[in-house]
């Protein structure tokens, strides 16, 4: 008789999840909270093991953060090969990205650029910038709210990565 085991479930987060419990996902924050299942400084090193996580949610979040580079970075080597994130961040099209005081780093579709594989941009300047990131772009949209134009994007980490 052979032993059975049980596949891990999928590690999916839910970063800077607030007061928002997504079922299925990881609630993280920097403050606990009753949806927060890990207190976590997204500001250091991520306490996730590379290539552990399978889906990231960041929805109003990375413009909190005040290092894009650390923060694209840590993404990346979180993720599983062919793992995906959602991100959902106020652009620079728009009053929102400046309004709160709290946003830290400012965004818009070309800032993405930088991490996409095989872009011009990436290519050009990872090395120099310490850019290890390098993310396929799946889907993208902006739709408009009462703060101005927010940009949904979604990114996969390649299947196999060097």
């Amino acid at each position: 008789m052979t032993a059975q085991t049980n596949p891990m479930p999928p590690l999916k987060l839910n970063l800077g999840c607030s007061d928002r419990r997504v079922s299925g996902y990881l609630g993280v924050d920097i403050c606990p909270g009753p949806t927060v299942d890990v207190t976590v400084d997204l500001r250091e090193r991520w306490p996730w093991i590379d290539s552990s996580v399978d889906e990231i949610l960041a929805f109003d979040v990375i413009e909190h953060l005040p290092d894009k580079i650390h923060t694209m970075n840590e993404l990346f080597r979180v993720l599983k090969p062919a793992g995906k994130i959602l991100i959902c961040v106020p652009t620079t099209d728009g009053p929102g990205a400046f309004q709160d005081p709290t946003h830290v780093s400012f965004w818009h579709r070309r800032s993405f650029l930088y991490f996409e594989d095989g872009n011009i941009y990436r290519e050009r300047f990872a090395k120099a910038y310490g850019i290890t990131a390098r993310f396929k772009v799946l889907a993208e949209r902006v739709d408009g709210s009462v703060d101005g134009p927010k940009l949904t994007i979604t990114l996969q980490k390649p299947s196999v990565c060097d």
